[in-house]
């Protein structure tokens, strides 16, 4: 039987398939969920096919490269956030990004700038006495450049370390932050990639992740993602350009 937490979790970009698998979760544990996204029509659909509980959802627009609505965004919402989740993302093939700033732009606009523009407001507003943690989505994609992905990895790192200041300027507040720094997912985001199919999770094994996140920073799913990880972290400069 579900508790009523009386809590409210905001999920800015919940129209990616691990951010709907969170909306879920999170009315399974009594939340309330403002779903914010540039598809509402998506969500929505999501909501009907999945019969989640109309009363505990309400679906908004937010466009995370619109950086000038942000601020009116937030001060409209009805109730102030417990729990702000950040999930908004976009990816454009690494040959294409060098080749054609549009797409570096976006994914920078939506992966770190769009992140840092509505999560200082969040953050910054003292008087939401609500507020108890902020979740990043980041990538393993962000923890060394490499070859083949090093343009999106670049906006993912960014976020990371934005992540982790946040982290410690909310602390006095004792307000959690947290960044979960994840790997292949069976996403749309992913599609058509050749990946390795042992290492690909599926979006509601990560939201599980989020969902439960304790005080940790850095959360990595899947004991098989956090050895990677760790060797990313660790590999010698000579063997990381070895990498694809």
């Amino acid at each position: 039987m579900n508790q009523n937490t009386g809590k409210t979790v905001l999920i800015l970009g919940a129209n990616s398939d691990v951010a709907k698998q969170c909306i879920k979760q999170y009315i399974e544990k009594g939340f309330s969920v403002i779903a914010a996204s540039r598809n509402t029509q998506s969500l929505n659909d999501f909501i009907n096919s999945n019969n989640l509980d109309r009363s505990k959802i309400t679906v908004l627009y937010f466009d995370a490269a619109d950086f000038d609505s942000h601020q009116k965004f937030y001060e409209g919402l009805s109730v102030k956030p417990h729990i702000a989740v950040y999930s908004a993302g976009f990816l454009v093939d690494n040959q294409q990004a060098l080749r054609d700033f549009k797409g570096t732009k976006q994914m920078m606009e939506v992966n770190y700038m769009g992140g840092v523009s509505i999560l200082n407001i969040i953050a910054m507003d003292e008087s939401n006495k609500n507020l108890e943690r902020i979740i990043g989505l980041s990538s393993l994609s962000g923890v060394r450049g490499r070859k083949s992905n090093f343009v999106y990895g670049s906006t993912k790192a960014a976020f990371t370390q934005y992540l982790a200041g946040l982290r410690q300027e909310l602390a006095s507040r004792k307000i959690i932050v947290n960044a979960l720094v994840i790997g292949y997912i069976r996403t749309k985001i992913n599609a058509g990639l050749e990946l390795n199919e042992s290492l690909i999770m599926e979006p509601d094994y990560v939201a599980k992740f989020i969902v439960n996140a304790g005080n940790s920073f850095t959360i990595v799913p899947n004991f098989k993602w956090k050895i990677i990880y760790h060797i990313l972290r660790l590999l010698p400069e000579s063997l990381a350009a070895k990498l694809p």
